[in-house]
Formats: structure tokens, sequence, C-alpha cells
């Protein structure tokens, strides 16, 4: 007689989110629908990075954005493809995007009760696009501080990142994952293009306390800290009982390089320079979302001396310098930045 084997669950983006609605403090359903829009915003920006080398949407557009980068074609694209969907799903109010100098309001009829505002990193790690290096997005997401109606201000933005309600980023690289959290922990969803969903492939994703690898662009070591120069020089020392020397391992995309700490343990550090005295990483879109996915996970996310999540935002692009990853080797680093760096 034949045996079927029982047939494994497949668990799309879209199920998980109904199933753990009632993880969200106001389970109504409007962030489960914020959520799925922001999925398939990325289907989209997926399709058209993985066609980007056939496609006439490589290379400058010829303008820059508030940061003072060069504006990819792509970077562009993935920008209009997130707003739209957020204008056309009805449940956020206004956006930050590392592309608009201003925020973006949603002037849409159905939109008009919206509880959300949205931070968000269209397109990370956009110096890659051209070379065929793993990209991505990273998302934030945060209730209005109370229930009133009509505009928005900058002020719905200036909250800290403890007080999100979800984060999150895609990656896409050899397989297109994505990957959030609402304050229950971390999954991981990766794209099947067979059906077209992002299906659960790693759930209760887990930093590892301690790792072997350290990400950080060596090439502006004579602007480190000296705290950070310290923790190089340990993570470079043998030492057995550590397993040290740990490996050097740099993508220069920052979704990329935290995705593999994510999984394999490690930390990554953009410091202070001389030449970026507050650091380069924008905090409301890059660094908080990071930070809260990274504790939600088991590990650590700092400014070198401080909780990231506690930093007060000031401005939209404001910058700050992170040290994110394993706990113990997050630790280690705030050590040496509070001995060499006070």
């Amino acid at each position: 007689m034949l045996t079927l084997k029982p047939l494994r669950r497949f668990i799309t983006l879209g199920q998980f989110i109904i199933e753990r609605q009632t993880d969200f403090p106001y389970a109504k359903g409007e962030l489960s629908r914020l959520l799925r829009d922001i999925g398939i915003a990325a289907k989209l920006v997926n399709r058209e990075v993985n066609k980007a080398g056939l496609a006439d949407i490589l290379g400058d557009m010829g303008e820059t954005n508030v940061q003072g980068e060069d504006q990819k074609k792509l970077d562009v694209y993935a920008n209009e493809q997130f707003i739209n969907a957020l204008r056309s799903g009805g449940e956020c109010l206004a956006v930050a995007s590392e592309e608009n100098e201003d925020l973006i309001e949603i002037e849409s009829p159905v939109s008009q009760n919206a509880k959300y505002v949205v931070c968000i990193d269209p397109l990370d790690g956009s110096s890659n696009i051209d070379v065929n290096v793993s990209i991505g997005t990273i998302f934030s997401i945060y209730r209005r501080k109370n229930d009133r109606t009509g505009s928005t201000t900058i002020e719905d933005f200036m909250i800290k990142g403890s007080e999100q309600v979800a984060a999150g980023y895609v990656i896409y690289g050899s397989s297109t994952m994505l990957v959030y959290t609402t304050g229950k922990g971390v999954n991981g969803f990766t794209l099947d293009p067979s059906i077209g969903e992002f299906c659960l492939s790693h759930p209760d994703m887990k930093i590892p306390e301690e790792g072997l690898l350290y990400s950080i662009n060596e090439g502006n070591y004579m602007h480190f800290p000296n705290g950070v120069k310290k923790y190089i020089k340990y993570c470079q020392e043998e030492d057995k009982a550590t397993n040290r020397p740990y490996s050097s391992r740099y993508i220069g995309s920052l979704v990329a390089d935290f995705h593999r700490n994510m999984i394999k343990g490690g930390i990554y550090i953009y410091p202070s320079t001389g030449k970026s005295p507050n650091g380069k990483l924008r905090l409301l879109y890059e660094a908080n979302p990071l930070a809260f996915i990274a504790e939600q996970a088991g590990g650590k996310a700092s400014n070198g001396f401080d909780r990231i999540l506690d930093v007060q935002p000031e401005s939209l692009h404001q910058r700050v310098p992170l040290f994110i990853g394993s706990n113990k080797m997050v630790e280690k680093a705030e050590e040496l930045m509070r001995t060499f760096s006070a």
C-alpha cells in the first residue's frame, strides 16, 4: 500500500498576518492591511530589481536626493511604488522617505481616518545596484500619538523608536526575503516566484548571542573614534577562548550586512567619523527599524553608548552612529567606547 507523506503547510505572509492579528494592541485590521500593502509593493520592486540588467532602469537620474546622494532610476521607482501602495491601501496618513526632503501626506479620501505613519528607506544600498550586489528596503510603522483627524505634522514622526508598532526589511538577493516584527518576535518570509507569494521560511528568528563576524568599512579607520579602533584590534587578536580572531565581512548594503549577521551572528558598526561626526545612517528609517528587529530577535542596538530606541528624534533625516547585532559583541564594543571614547 502506498503511503503518502503529509503535505507541508505553506503559510503565506497574508495568512500569517491574519493569524497574528490579535498580537496587535489595536486589533482592528488596519495594521494587517498596512503590512499587506508593503508586501505588495515589495513584490513590484523585486520584479524590477530582477530584470534591471535587461531594462533601462539602471544608472543615475541626474538628480540628487535630500541626503546629497545621486538618485538611481531604481531608487525613484521603488520610492514611487511604496508610496503608491500606501496611498491606495488607506491605512497610512503620511510617509517619511529617504528620497524626499519633507514628509509626504497621503491625500486620499480613503486615508482621512488613517492612524499610522510610515518611515521608509525604499532602496537601501543603491550604490550597489549597478554591480549586482544585494540591496533592500527598510520600513518602520508608528501609530499617531492621538486619534485626531486632519493633516499630519512632523511631530507625528518625532517619536522614539521604542514606540514603533512594526518594523521590517526586504532583502533582494539570491532569494527575496521580507523580515518583520510587531513586537512579538521576528519572522522571515521568502518570496516563492512560482506562486508570487511570500511564504514563512524563518519562523521566530533569533540572533546568536555571539558571532564570529564584524562588519565595518575599515577604509575609514583613520577617522574612527579610539573606542572603535580598539574594538577592531580586539576582533583581530587571536584568543582561542573567545574564538578570535573574527572574520571581517562588509558588503556596503546595510540590509545585506544586517541580514547576514541576523542569521550567523555578528556585529555591524557605522560609527561617527571625522567626516560624519553624527554618523551617517538615518535614525528614523534605518537605525530605529533595524534596532527594533534586533532587540526582538535577542540582539542589541546602540549608538556606542546608549540604546538606539531611546534616542529622541529631532528631525526627519537625523543621523546617528550605529552598533548593532549579537548582544555580547555590541556590549563589548560599548565597553571599549566608554573606556576610550567617552
